[in-house]
């Protein structure tokens, strides 16, 4: 009287069975293997969709390559703004880091504030040229 739950699986064929991983058959056979589908699929739907993937990959491929060119060409008329590189030295939570000496510019790094300091005119980088 026990209702034995079907058992579905594939044989493998010119490999052990250990040495299959995922996606190493079509997802159609692992959604029936999986009991997300109810028919096995047939050779005409997996071409179809293997089909359709490649497609849709190339439209991808075409459309990211589109857009690449498009914003090329915006970023060459003036109308976006390429995007700022930012260079990092150090971190935020570090008390010190960076240049010693003393700048005409303003830091600040974590809680603490260092003002610009005063500069005679003719020193500094300038007096070596």
């Amino acid at each position: 009287g026990q209702i034995i739950p079907e058992r579905r699986f594939v044989e493998a064929i010119n490999r052990q069975p250990y040495q299959y991983e995922m996606g190493h058959f079509p997802t159609e056979w692992e959604a029936w293997i999986r009991k997300k589908r109810d028919d096995p699929p047939t050779i005409e739907e997996i071409l179809k969709n293997e089909n359709y993937r490649q497609e849709m990959k190339q439209k991808i491929k075409d459309a990211s390559e589109k857009d690449k060119l498009l914003q090329a060409k915006e970023y060459k008329e003036g109308l976006v703004a390429e995007p700022v590189r930012t260079h990092v030295k150090g971190h935020a939570s570090a008390p010190y880091y960076g240049k010693q000496e003393p700048s005409q510019d303003p830091t600040s790094t974590a809680n603490t504030f260092q003002p610009g300091s005063w500069m005679p005119p003719g020193s500094g980088s300038s007096q070596n040229k």
